[in-house]
Formats: C-alpha cells, sequence, structure tokens
C-alpha cells in the first residue's frame, strides 16, 4: 500500500478517503482551498472515528493515531514526498483538469496520481496530465468509511503495474473492487443515477409524490433509501453533473436530466448539504418539499 498519500479535497469523498488511508497506517496529507473546510473536516473524521468505536468497528486506541497520521494545508507543494494523490473535487471536468495540473507541478515523477471521479472520462484526464501511464481512476462510494466498494477504472495509458497497484491500495483500506471500463458513468452511475432521474421524473409528471415514491421504493423493491433520499444524500448538483456527462457523453436522450432536478440545482436546493432538496432537513424529521 502508498505509505504517503494526498488527498484534493476536504469535502465529504476526500475526508472519507484521508479516513481510511489514515486508519489503514498511511500518513495522509489533505489539502483544501479552504481552512475552514479542512477543519470542519477533521472534526468531522473525528466524529466519524468515534462512532465506528461505539459500534465496535475499530478499537478506542486507533482514533488518535489514525487522527495524527492527517496533516492538512492549502499549498500543493505539501505533495512533493508523496507515494501518490487522489483528486476528490467537485465533479467538473474543466475543475478537475486544473486541479491535477496544479497537482503534477510539484509531484515526484515516480509518483502514482488518481481521481475520485464518479463519471468523466479517465483517459481525457490523466491526458491532460504528465503522467498517463501512473493515472487511474478510483471511485470510491458515499460514505466513504461506510461502503465497501471501489470502482477501479484504468484509462487507455494506464499499466498493469498501476492498475495493480490501486487495487492492492483499495483491498489494503478492506474494499472489494469492482473492475469498470472507461464508459461514461462506469457501473455504479451508468445504473442508479438514470434510475434517480426516473425517480425525478415521476415525481415531476405527478405519478406520485415525494413520500409515495419513496415508500414504494423502499418496500417494494427492499432499497434502504428511496430513490429521492438517495438523491438528496448525493447532492443534487452531483447527481445533474453526472447526468450531464452521461447525455453528452453517450449522446443518448433516455440520460436527459428532468427539468425538476435542473430547476432545483439553479434553487441552490441541493440536498442534505444545504438543508433542503426534495426534503427539508431544517426539522427533526426531514419533510418532503414536494
Amino acid at each position: 500500500m502508498f505509505k504517503s498519500i494526498g488527498v484534493i479535497g476536504a469535502g465529504q469523498m476526500g475526508h472519507g478517503i484521508a479516513h481510511v488511508s489514515a486508519l489503514a497506517g498511511a500518513d495522509v496529507l489533505l489539502l483544501d482551498r479552504s481552512e475552514d473546510a479542512l477543519a470542519e473536516a477533521l472534526e468531522n473524521i473525528r466524529t466519524y472515528m468515534e462512532g465506528q468505536v461505539k459500534r465496535g468497528l475499530i478499537g478506542a486506541d486507533e482514533v488518535e493515531p489514525a487522527l495524527a497520521r492527517i496533516s492538512t494545508g492549502t499549498d500543493y507543494a505539501m505533495f512533493g514526498d508523496c507515494d501518490m494523490v487522489i483528486e476528490s473535487a467537485t465533479e467538473n471536468e474543466e475543475v478537475k483538469r486544473e486541479i491535477l495540473r496544479s497537482a503534477i507541478e510539484h509531484m515526484r515523477e515516480d509518483a502514482y496520481l488518481a481521481t475520485n471521479t464518479s463519471s468523466i472520462s479517465i483517459t481525457r484526464l490523466a491526458a491532460n496530465t504528465d503522467r498517463a501511464p501512473l493515472f487511474c481512476g478510483c471511485h470510491f462510494m458515499n460514505p466513504v468509511p461506510a461502503m465497501p466498494l471501489v470502482e477501479i477504472i484504468r484509462g487507455l495509458a494506464t499499466t498493469d503495474e498501476t492498475f495493480q497497484q490501486f487495487k492492492e491500495f483499495a483491498e489494503a483500506l478492506g474494499k472489494t473492487v469492482a473492475v469498470a471500463e472507461d464508459f461514461p458513468g462506469f457501473i455504479v452511475n451508468r445504473i442508479l443515477i438514470p434510475m434517480v432521474n426516473e425517480a425525478i421524473y415521476t415525481l415531476y409528471e405527478g405519478v406520485g409524490t415525494v413520500a409515495a415514491i419513496d415508500t414504494a421504493m423502499k418496500l417494494g423493491t427492499r432499497h434502504k433509501l428511496g430513490p429521492l433520499e438517495l438523491a438528496d444524500f448525493i447532492g443534487l448538483d452531483t447527481c445533474l453533473a453526472i447526468l450531464s456527462v452521461l447525455h453528452s457523453d453517450l449522446a443518448d436522450p433516455k440520460y436527459r436530466p428532468c427539468p425538476l432536478l435542473v430547476k432545483y440545482v439553479e434553487a441552490g436546493w441541493l440536498g442534505v448539504k444545504t438543508g433542503r432538496g426534495f426534503y427539508d432537513y431544517g426539522e427533526d424529521v426531514p419533510r418532503p418539499t414536494r
């Protein structure tokens, strides 16, 4: 496993990757442009680890050593000695390209580079760097500490050795690996996000209310979360970004984002992270907004 890991982005996915990597024994350097985001990320990691202790998933004596292995900063120069850096920023290709270009300026020539993208072409992102053979897609599920799956996606130029390094990395974190080809959305989101979009169309067309749709899918198909609850948890902006990639790259109208999803994102109703989406999270029990 990589001994020193850089993580770009202190949001839910980024701090989750930092969390599991530190618990597995790696030294982690977590970067974000916001000091406040970094402070919040460390607090969230501590809170989640303490919850894991209460549930008997990790020992109480593991928390402080793991937290001590996480350093934070806002300067890419901190990645100078990293064995691997993984980008986990917003699902926007131009943003990711800019971040990757900034990161490689400070990385060792032999250091590996990965992206946690959930839909964007690994080959295109790799071509934007100076190390396509050492580049791989490493798509974690949310929340990272709880979800046992990682999708590993190789780009056209990814070497067998690079692929194996990332496979071993994911397995060292206790994850199960699903190998996906470099197609838009890979496996999970190619199947999941169109289902979420169809649920939003079902709401948009008045076939059912938010509560009826989620209840039907939970009780009728044994899903743990209804598709609208899940969309709020993922983030409606992320759902829209993934659908936009699917619609654009596959040129198939079946992936067209529902206008209601677009409207919610334009309104800033992005789900749990903004306190309002298909549900209002301002009270103890979330209340449907439609």
